[in-house]
C-alpha cells in the first residue's frame, strides 16, 4: 500500500510538472505572438532605418524617428527607396521569428517620445507606412548632398544659354571648325592655341558679328588693316572677309576666324617687321620682341577704340611716327603749296681763308630754297651762306650726286623733280628698321636713357627723357666686310688708357702679311707680338698717346667685338662721308662724350672732361656703370630733322637697295623666318713667323693658346688661375 502511494505521489508531480509547463508555454506563445503584433510598426521602422556600423555607433532610439504625419500611403509606394519597407512589412505576423536580432530595439520606455506613441491602434496601417515615408525621405536627403558634383555636369547647357539663339548656329560652326580645320586659318603653333582658348571660354561665340551684324571691335580692326599703308605695310598682306556676302553660319564661322588671322598678322609684322633682320645681313642683331596672340585677342576685343589697340603694336618712337607723316605727304596726302626753284646762274659759297675773305653771293631764289631744304631760321633771307650751302650739301649726298654744296642745273632739277618712287622706298625700308629696335629704347631707371648711332648720318646722340642730352660725329665701318654691324647692346664700363688688342681679322689679312715684307714693322708702329706655344700669335699696343684707340675706349660687348672709342687721327672727322674704320666707331670728342654717360650713370660723381683728361697714363682704368646704358646702333637712311625736314642719306652699306628688293620679289610670310649665318670665330691659326720678327713672350708666355681676342678685349665672365711662368696681367684698376 506504501509503494502504491508513493508512486502516485510520483506520478502526481509528474502531472503537475507537465501542466505547469503546458501552462507555461501556452502563456509564453500567447505573450509572443502579442508581442509581433505590437511591434509590426516598430519593425517597419527599424527596416526604414540604416543599420549603423557595429563600431562606436549606438543605435538609434524612439527619439531619432522623425514621423512626416502629412505623407500618403500613395505618396510612399511612389518612393523607389521604400520598396525594402514593404518587404519587411509584408509578411504575416505568425512568420515573424521571435530572435532578438530581428526585433526592434527601440526600448520600450521611448517610445512615448515618439508621435507614433499617439496614433490609435485602429491606424495601425497608416502608422505602418509613415515612418516608412519619412525615413527615406531624410535617407535621399543625405544622399542627395554627395550627389551634389553632378551638377557640372550641366554646365555646358548652362553655358550654352549664354550665348545669344541667333549666334549659337555661327558657335557650333565654329567649335567644329576650330576643333579640327584651325590650321586652315592659322599655321603658327602659339596662335592655334590663343584661338583654342579664346573661342571655347566664350563657349565658341563670335566676337566680331551679333546676329550676322559686325560689331564695333570688328569694324575697328577692319579699318586699321585697311589703312596698313600708311604704317609702311602692305593692306594686301591682311585681307579682309566680305562679312555682307556671308549669309550661312558657315560662311560667318570662316569670315570669322579670316579677320582673327589677318589681325594676327598685322600685329605680328607691325611689332616686329615683315621680314627678320637676318634676311638683309648677318651683321645685325636686335632682341627679338614677338607678340602674344592671347594678349592680341584680349586686348583689341576689349578695348574702347579696338583700330587704337590694334595699332599700338607700330614702333611709339617719334622719329618713326615722323616718318609716317612724311610718307603721307610723299604719297600726296600732305598739304602745303609745291615749291619750285627757277633756274639760275650757278651759287656758290666760299668761306673765308687766310688770303681771302668769305664770299657770300645773293639770288632772290635762296628764300625758296630755303623753304624747300626746311631751313626756317632767316627764311626770307636772299644770301647763299655756308648754312645754305651745307642743306644743299647735304641733299646731293643724299641723292647720290657729287656733295660740292653748289647750285648748279643739276641740283635745281634734282630738287624740284625728286625720284618721289625712290624716296618712298627709302622711307618704307626705314619705317621697317624701326620694327626691329626694342620699344623701349632706353633704361627707365636712368630717366630712359640711351646712346643712339645712325650709320648713314655717321652722328653720334645721347638721349635722355626723350630730349637729346649731346651728340658728337663719328666714324664708322668702310662698306664690305668693315661694316659696323647694326646691334644693341648695353654699355658695361668705360676703359680710359686702353690696351689695342689687335682684332684677327687685321692680324691675318694685314699685319702678318706685312711682316713677310718687313719683320720689324710692328716695332716701329708701336705694335707687341706675342706668340703661344700652339702657334697662334696676338698681336697689341699698350695704352699710350699714340694708341690706335686712343685715350678711351667705350665697351659694351657683344659678338662681333666691336665698340667706341678715341683716335689719334682727327682729320677725318672734317669730312662728310666717314666710313673708314674696321667696324668699330670712333668718336670725335670722347672725353665729353665719357663725362656725359659718367653723370648719367653716376650723377653724384659729377664727372668733367677735365676729370677724365686727368686720368690719362700708361695704365688702364676701368670705370663700371652701376647701371648699364643701352646702346643703339641703326641705318637711318630717312630721317627728320629738328626742323621737321625729311633728310635723306646715302646708301653706304646697300641694306636699303637689299630690303626693297626682298620686299618687292619677297615670299609672303616666308620673310619673317631667321636665316643662319656664319658666326664670328675667335680662334687663331697657327702662323710660321719669319726670322727676324721679335717676339714678346717667345712661345712660352701662354699655355695652350692663351685667352681668346674676345676675353682680351671684353675680359672673361669667371677668368682661370694663370698657369705657371705666365707673366702676371697688366695692372687694371677698377673704380666708379
Amino acid at each position: 500500500m506504501r509503494d502504491c502511494l508513493n508512486h502516485r505521489a510520483g506520478f502526481d508531480r509528474v502531472l503537475m510538472t507537465v501542466a505547469a509547463t503546458f501552462l507555461t508555454v501556452s502563456a509564453s506563445s500567447a505573450l509572443a505572438q502579442d508581442q509581433v503584433r505590437s511591434s509590426a510598426a516598430e519593425l517597419a521602422i527599424e527596416a526604414a532605418i540604416p543599420r549603423p556600423e557595429p563600431a562606436n555607433v549606438p543605435p538609434p532610439t524612439a527619439s531619432d524617428i522623425k514621423l512626416d504625419t502629412t505623407a500618403t500611403v500613395q505618396d510612399s509606394a511612389k518612393e523607389p527607396t521604400k520598396e525594402p519597407v514593404k518587404a519587411e512589412a509584408a509578411p504575416a505576423p505568425d512568420k515573424v521569428e521571435t530572435k532578438p536580432s530581428d526585433v526592434a530595439t527601440t526600448p520600450a520606455p521611448e517610445a512615448p517620445k515618439n508621435e507614433t506613441a499617439k496614433i490609435e491602434p485602429a491606424k495601425s496601417e497608416a502608422a505602418k507606412t509613415e515612418p516608412a515615408k519619412s525615413e527615406p525621405a531624410k535617407a535621399d536627403t543625405a544622399t542627395a548632398t554627395p550627389a551634389a558634383p553632378a551638377a557640372p555636369a550641366a554646365e555646358p547647357v548652362k553655358a550654352a544659354s549664354n550665348v545669344p539663339a541667333a549666334d549659337q548656329p555661327v558657335a557650333d560652326k565654329l567649335k567644329d571648325i576650330i576643333g579640327a580645320k584651325t590650321s586652315r586659318h592659322f599655321d603658327r603653333k602659339n596662335e592655334r592655341a590663343a584661338i583654342e582658348k579664346f573661342y571655347g571660354t566664350r563657349d565658341f561665340a563670335p566676337v566680331w558679328t551679333q546676329a550676322g551684324s559686325l560689331t564695333a571691335a570688328a569694324k575697328g580692326v577692319i579699318a586699321r588693316l585697311k589703312d596698313a599703308a600708311s604704317d609702311g605695310l602692305n593692306p594686301a598682306d591682311y585681307p579682309v572677309p566680305d562679312f555682307a556676302a556671308a549669309t550661312t553660319p558657315d560662311a560667318l564661322a570662316d569670315a570669322e576666324l579670316k579677320l582673327t588671322a589677318s589681325m594676327f598678322d598685322y600685329a605680328r609684322q607691325a611689332q616686329s617687321g615683315r621680314m627678320h633682320w637676318s634676311q638683309v645681313s648677318g651683321d645685325i642683331l636686335y632682341p627679338e620682341h614677338p607678340v602674344d596672340p592671347s594678349e592680341v585677342l584680349a586686348k583689341v576685343t576689349t578695348a574702347a577704340d579696338a583700330s587704337a589697340a590694334l595699332d599700338s603694336y607700330n614702333p611709339p618712337q617719334k622719329l618713326y611716327k615722323e616718318l609716317k607723316a612724311k610718307l603721307a605727304e610723299l604719297r600726296g596726302q600732305g598739304s602745303g603749296p609745291v615749291i619750285e626753284i627757277a633756274d639760275g646762274p650757278a651759287l656758290k659759297y666760299t668761306p673765308a681763308g687766310k688770303k681771302q675773305a668769305e664770299i657770300v653771293v645773293e639770288d632772290p631764289r635762296v628764300p625758296q630754297l630755303r623753304a624747300k631744304l626746311g631751313l626756317a631760321e632767316n627764311a626770307s633771307d636772299t644770301r647763299y651762306d655756308a648754312t645754305v650751302a651745307e642743306a644743299v650739301r647735304k641733299f646731293q649726298s643724299g641723292a647720290e650726286m657729287k656733295a660740292t654744296g653748289v647750285l648748279d642745273d643739276k641740283t635745281v632739277k634734282a630738287i624740284n623733280t625728286p625720284k618721289r618712287d625712290k624716296q618712298i622706298d627709302t622711307v618704307l625700308v626705314n619705317m621697317e628698321r624701326w620694327r626691329w629696335l626694342p620699344r623701349d629704347l632706353g633704361v627707365p631707371s636712368l630717366g630712359d636713357a640711351y646712346v643712339i648711332l645712325n650709320i648713314p648720318d655717321y652722328t653720334l646722340k645721347v638721349m635722355q627723357r626723350g630730349q637729346q642730352v649731346w651728340t658728337t660725329r663719328v666714324v664708322t665701318g668702310k662698306p664690305g666686310t668693315h661694316a659696323t654691324p647694326l646691334l644693341t647692346e648695353t654699355m658695361k664700363y668705360i676703359t680710359v688708357n686702353p690696351t689695342w688688342n689687335v682684332p684677327p681679322s687685321i692680324v691675318y689679312n694685314e699685319y702678318l702679311p706685312a711682316l713677310q715684307q718687313d719683320p720689324t714693322v710692328l716695332q716701329r708702329m708701336g705694335l707687341k707680338l706675342e706668340q703661344n706655344r700652339d702657334g697662334s700669335v696676338h698681336i697689341s699696343q699698350p695704352p699710350g698717346e699714340a694708341n690706335a684707340l686712343g685715350r678711351i675706349r667705350f665697351n659694351f660687348p657683344n659678338k662681333f667685338l666691336v665698340y667706341q672709342h678715341d683716335t689719334p687721327d682727327k682729320n677725318l672727322f672734317a669730312r662728310d662721308d666717314r666710313a673708314f674704320s674696321h667696324g668699330c666707331m670712333r668718336v670725335q670728342n670722347p672725353d665729353q662724350y665719357a663725362s656725359v654717360l659718367l653723370n648719367i650713370a653716376m650723377p653724384n660723381e659729377k664727372y668733367t672732361p677735365e676729370r677724365v683728361r686727368s686720368m690719362y697714363g700708361k695704365s688702364e682704368i676701368d670705370l663700371k656703370f652701376p647701371t648699364p646704358i643701352p646702346v643703339n646702333i641703326t641705318y637711318q637712311t630717312a630721317f627728320v630733322d629738328d626742323g621737321g625736314k625729311l633728310q635723306i642719306r646715302k646708301d653706304v652699306y646697300g641694306r636699303d637697295a637689299t630690303m626693297i628688293n626682298i620686299l618687292k620679289n619677297g615670299r609672303g610670310k616666308d620673310l619673317e623666318n631667321v636665316v643662319a649665318h656664319s658666326q664670328p670665330s675667335y680662334s687663331r691659326p697657327a702662323t710660321t713667323l719669319p726670322s727676324g720678327v721679335a717676339i714678346a713672350n717667345n712661345g712660352g708666355g701662354f699655355g695652350s693658346s692663351g685667352p681668346n681676342f674676345f676675353e682680351r678685349l671684353f675680359g672673361a665672365p669667371t677668368p682661370p688661375p694663370a698657369p705657371v711662368g705666365r707673366r702676371p696681367p697688366q695692372q687694371r684698376v677698377f673704380t666708379r
